[in-house]
C-alpha cells in the first residue's frame, strides 16, 4: 500500500514539474498600461487632460438657495418667494495653430415660487442651456453673454438695477485683438427689446452689436453700440409703416482698488437708448419698478408711423473686502425714459439703490443678505408712483 501511495505522489509531482516547464516556455501576457489623469495648469486651477487627448477639461457647477421678500402692492400680491437653482458646466480647451479652441456648456435647473414669478406668484420649474458656445481664435458662436457688456465689470448685485446685466443671447461674433490691451468686437445677436406695440413684428435682422475695449492692470474701459430693427405688421389705412431702427450706446469702466483691500473694485456704466430700451436693463416681462404700465421700445401712432421711446441710465457699484472672508457691495442706478405726448405709456424716472454683505467661511461657499430700495417718479397718469423694498437671503456653493 505504501508503495502504491509513493508511486502516485511521484507521478503527480512529475506532471506538475512538466507542466511548469511548458508554461515557462509560453509568451507572457503583459498587463495593459495604466493611463493616469494629468493635471493641466495652462488654463488655471481645476483643469485636467482628457485621457488620450491634448484637450483640457474643467467640470464645475453651483447650487444656489435664495429667499426673497418684496413689498406687495395689493393685498392679493405675493410678498415672499423661494428659489433653488442647480448649475453644471463643462469648459474644454485645446491649443491649436490658429489659437485657442474652446467649447463651453452651462446647464441650469431652477425651481421658484411666489414673488420670483411676479406678484401673481405661482410655481415654475425650468431647465435650460444657459450658455453653449464655441470659441476658435477670435470667433464666438452659440449662446453667450452679449458683447454690449464689458465682461470685466465686477458687479455683484442680486436684485435688479438698470444695467444690461450680462444677458445670455444667441450670437455670432468676432473679436479682433490689437495688442497692448486693445480689442474690438462685432456681434450679430438675437434681438433684445423692452416691449413693443407693433403687432408682433417678424424679425428680419439681428441686432448688430459692436464694442471697442481696453484692458489693463488698473481695470478696463469699453465703448459699446447696438442697432435694433423695429418692424410692424399692423396696417393703418391699408398701409404698413416703414421699418425703423432703434439704437443704443454705452460707456462702461471698472477700476481696481488694491490700495483699499485686495479684490476691491469700482465700476460704472452710462447708457443712452432710442428705440432699444432693453439695453438700459428693462426686462420685457417686468414693469418698470412699481409701474402699472410697461416700458416700450416703440408704438404705432395714429397716422400709422412707428414712434420710439428714448431713455438713459447710469449705474455703478463698489465692492469692498472688510476681511478676506467678508465682503460688501454697494450699488445703484438712475434711469429716465421719455415718450411723445400721444404715447400709450407714460414717462418716468426711477432710482434704485442697494447693498449686500457676504460671508465666505470656506472657499466656494457664500452666505449673504441684500436689501434693495426702488423709487418710481411718474410723469403721467398711466403710472403709479411708489417706493418699495426687497430683501434677499442667499446661500450658494460654487465648485
Amino acid at each position: 500500500m505504501k508503495l502504491v501511495k509513493s508511486l502516485f505522489l511521484g507521478s503527480v509531482a512529475g506532471l506538475a514539474a512538466a507542466a511548469g516547464a511548458q508554461a515557462a516556455d509560453l509568451p507572457a501576457k503583459k498587463a495593459a498600461a495604466v493611463e493616469y489623469v494629468r493635471v493641466c495648469s495652462t488654463y488655471g486651477a481645476g483643469f485636467f487632460y482628457i485621457p488620450g487627448t491634448e484637450t483640457c477639461l474643467r467640470v464645475g457647477g453651483r447650487v444656489r438657495a435664495e429667499y426673497l421678500y418684496n413689498e406687495p402692492l395689493e393685498r392679493n400680491d405675493d410678498s415672499i418667494g423661494f428659489l433653488a437653482r442647480g448649475r453644471v458646466q463643462l469648459d474644454a480647451r485645446t491649443a491649436t495653430a490658429y489659437g485657442l479652441l474652446r467649447t463651453f456648456v452651462r446647464l441650469e435647473i431652477t425651481r421658484s415660487t411666489g414673488v420670483y414669478n411676479g406678484f401673481d406668484g405661482g410655481i415654475t420649474s425650468s431647465a435650460q442651456a444657459a450658455q453653449a458656445f464655441i470659441q476658435f481664435g477670435g470667433l464666438t458662436a452659440g449662446r453667450a453673454p452679449s458683447f454690449f457688456v464689458n465682461s470685466d465689470i465686477p458687479n455683484e448685485n442680486w436684485g435688479t438695477i438698470r444695467f444690461y446685466d450680462f444677458p445670455d443671447v444667441n450670437l455670432l461674433a468676432y473679436t479682433f485683438t490689437f495688442g497692448n490691451g486693445f480689442s474690438a468686437s462685432i456681434s450679430l445677436e438675437e434681438g433684445t427689446s423692452a416691449t413693443e406695440q407693433l403687432g408682433g413684428y417678424g424679425q428680419r435682422l439681428p441686432d448688430v452689436v459692436g464694442n471697442l475695449k481696453y484692458s489693463g492692470t488698473w481695470g478696463s474701459a469699453q465703448l459699446s453700440g447696438a442697432l435694433h430693427q423695429l418692424r410692424s405688421n399692423v396696417a393703418v389705412g391699408g398701409d404698413f409703416a416703414d421699418s425703423e431702427y432703434g439704437w443704443a450706446v454705452s460707456a462702461q469702466a471698472n477700476v481696481n482698488l488694491p490700495m483699499l483691500a485686495e479684490g476691491d473694485a469700482l465700476w460704472i456704466a452710462a447708457t443712452y437708448a432710442d428705440g432699444a430700451l432693453g439695453y438700459l436693463g428693462f426686462d420685457p416681462e417686468v414693469s418698470a419698478g412699481t409701474a402699472a404700465g410697461t416700458v416700450l421700445d416703440a408704438y404705432i401712432r395714429a397716422n400709422g408711423d412707428i414712434n420710439t421711446g428714448a431713455g438713459w441710465s447710469v449705474a455703478g457699484g463698489l465692492n469692498h473686502f472688510w476681511t478676506p472672508t467678508i465682503r460688501q457691495s454697494v450699488f445703484g442706478s438712475y434711469a429716465r425714459v421719455t415718450y411723445s405726448a400721444d404715447a400709450p405709456v407714460a414717462e418716468f424716472a426711477e432710482w434704485r439703490v442697494g447693498s449686500n454683505l457676504i460671508w465666505s467661511p470656506v472657499s466656494g461657499l457664500d452666505i449673504g443678505v441684500e436689501a434693495l430700495y426702488s423709487n418710481l417718479d411718474p410723469r403721467g397718469a398711466l403710472l403709479r408712483g411708489d417706493d418699495t423694498w426687497e430683501g434677499r437671503l442667499r446661500i450658494q456653493r460654487d465648485f
